[in-house]
């Protein structure tokens, strides 16, 4: 059981930034890592910088630039979890897009996974479709694939995907890229009901989310809340990074 499956055991209130690997510099990163967890993140997300982010919206893509233009490949992620791992056990999902694990080596990809710590893996642009190879060497190296619903997403297809996911699933919150737009809660409403009657697992809601409101909200609708834009946001206009991320979480959770 990997720390994901560990997790999401039990039914409580998460929070789950998102942090773009190598941003604002290459050395924060895992001092980021570290102080989300003290603040009391259940789970970090680690994205996985490329030049043509589809699904993120713009505070996410100037972050991916700018921790290219650091030198952040996927090599030094990977090194990177390696290292978090020599100081904390928090469940890590790596983000990214397909171009760079194919260019990687998907086997390769997924067993340096494996071996540095990681315990999931989310690939907006892999349709389900496409993702058999991925899914079976994903899960025989104990990985998580975290596969994405949207609002609009038949109700028969959320089930066949969380059966392929299995262990969580990743619910986009609205139609649109990262930090499009706030929450209608009446929609949202509709749409996470019919993913808990539809879904045979666990399931998080990321897109949009930006206070500690929104994050009490999610937590009664779902098994977790994902916080990206806003987080990066906060930590482009902060001195201290590594303290801007410790006390943007501790809010996140404050009741």
């Amino acid at each position: 059981m990997n720390r994901i499956q560990q997790l999401f055991k039990n039914r409580s209130k998460k929070v789950i930034p998102f942090i773009t690997a190598g941003y604002p510099q290459k050395k924060d990163t895992l001092n980021m890592v570290i102080a989300a967890e003290s603040a009391g993140a259940s789970m970090v997300e680690i994205g996985m910088p490329f030049s043509d982010p589809l699904a993120d919206g713009p505070i996410i893509q100037k972050s991916s630039q700018t921790a290219l233009e650091n030198g952040v490949t996927l090599k030094w992620i990977l090194n990177l979890i390696s290292e978090i791992r020599n100081h904390s056990e928090i469940p890590i999902a790596l983000m990214g897009y397909v171009n760079p694990i194919i260019k990687f080596g998907l086997n390769e990809f997924l067993m340096e996974s494996r071996d540095s710590g990681v315990d999931g893996l989310i690939i907006p642009d892999l349709p389900p479709e496409e993702a058999g190879e991925y899914l079976s060497i994903a899960k025989k190296n104990n990985l998580s694939p975290i596969l994405l619903v949207a609002p609009n997403t038949p109700s028969e297809r959320i089930k066949k995907i969380s059966e392929l996911a299995n262990d969580l699933i990743y619910c986009v919150s609205i139609l649109g890229v990262t930090g499009n737009n706030d929450l209608n809660n009446f929609e949202l409403n509709n749409y996470l009901t019919r993913v808990q009657n539809n879904t045979i697992c666990p399931y998080v809601v990321g897109f949009g989310i930006k206070n500690n409101k929104d994050v009490i909200n999610i937590n009664k609708l779902s098994h977790g809340a994902v916080i990206g834009s806003a987080i990066i946001q906060s930590i482009e206009e902060a001195n201290d990074p590594v303290k801007c991320v410790h006390d943007f979480v501790k809010e996140l959770l404050n009741d």
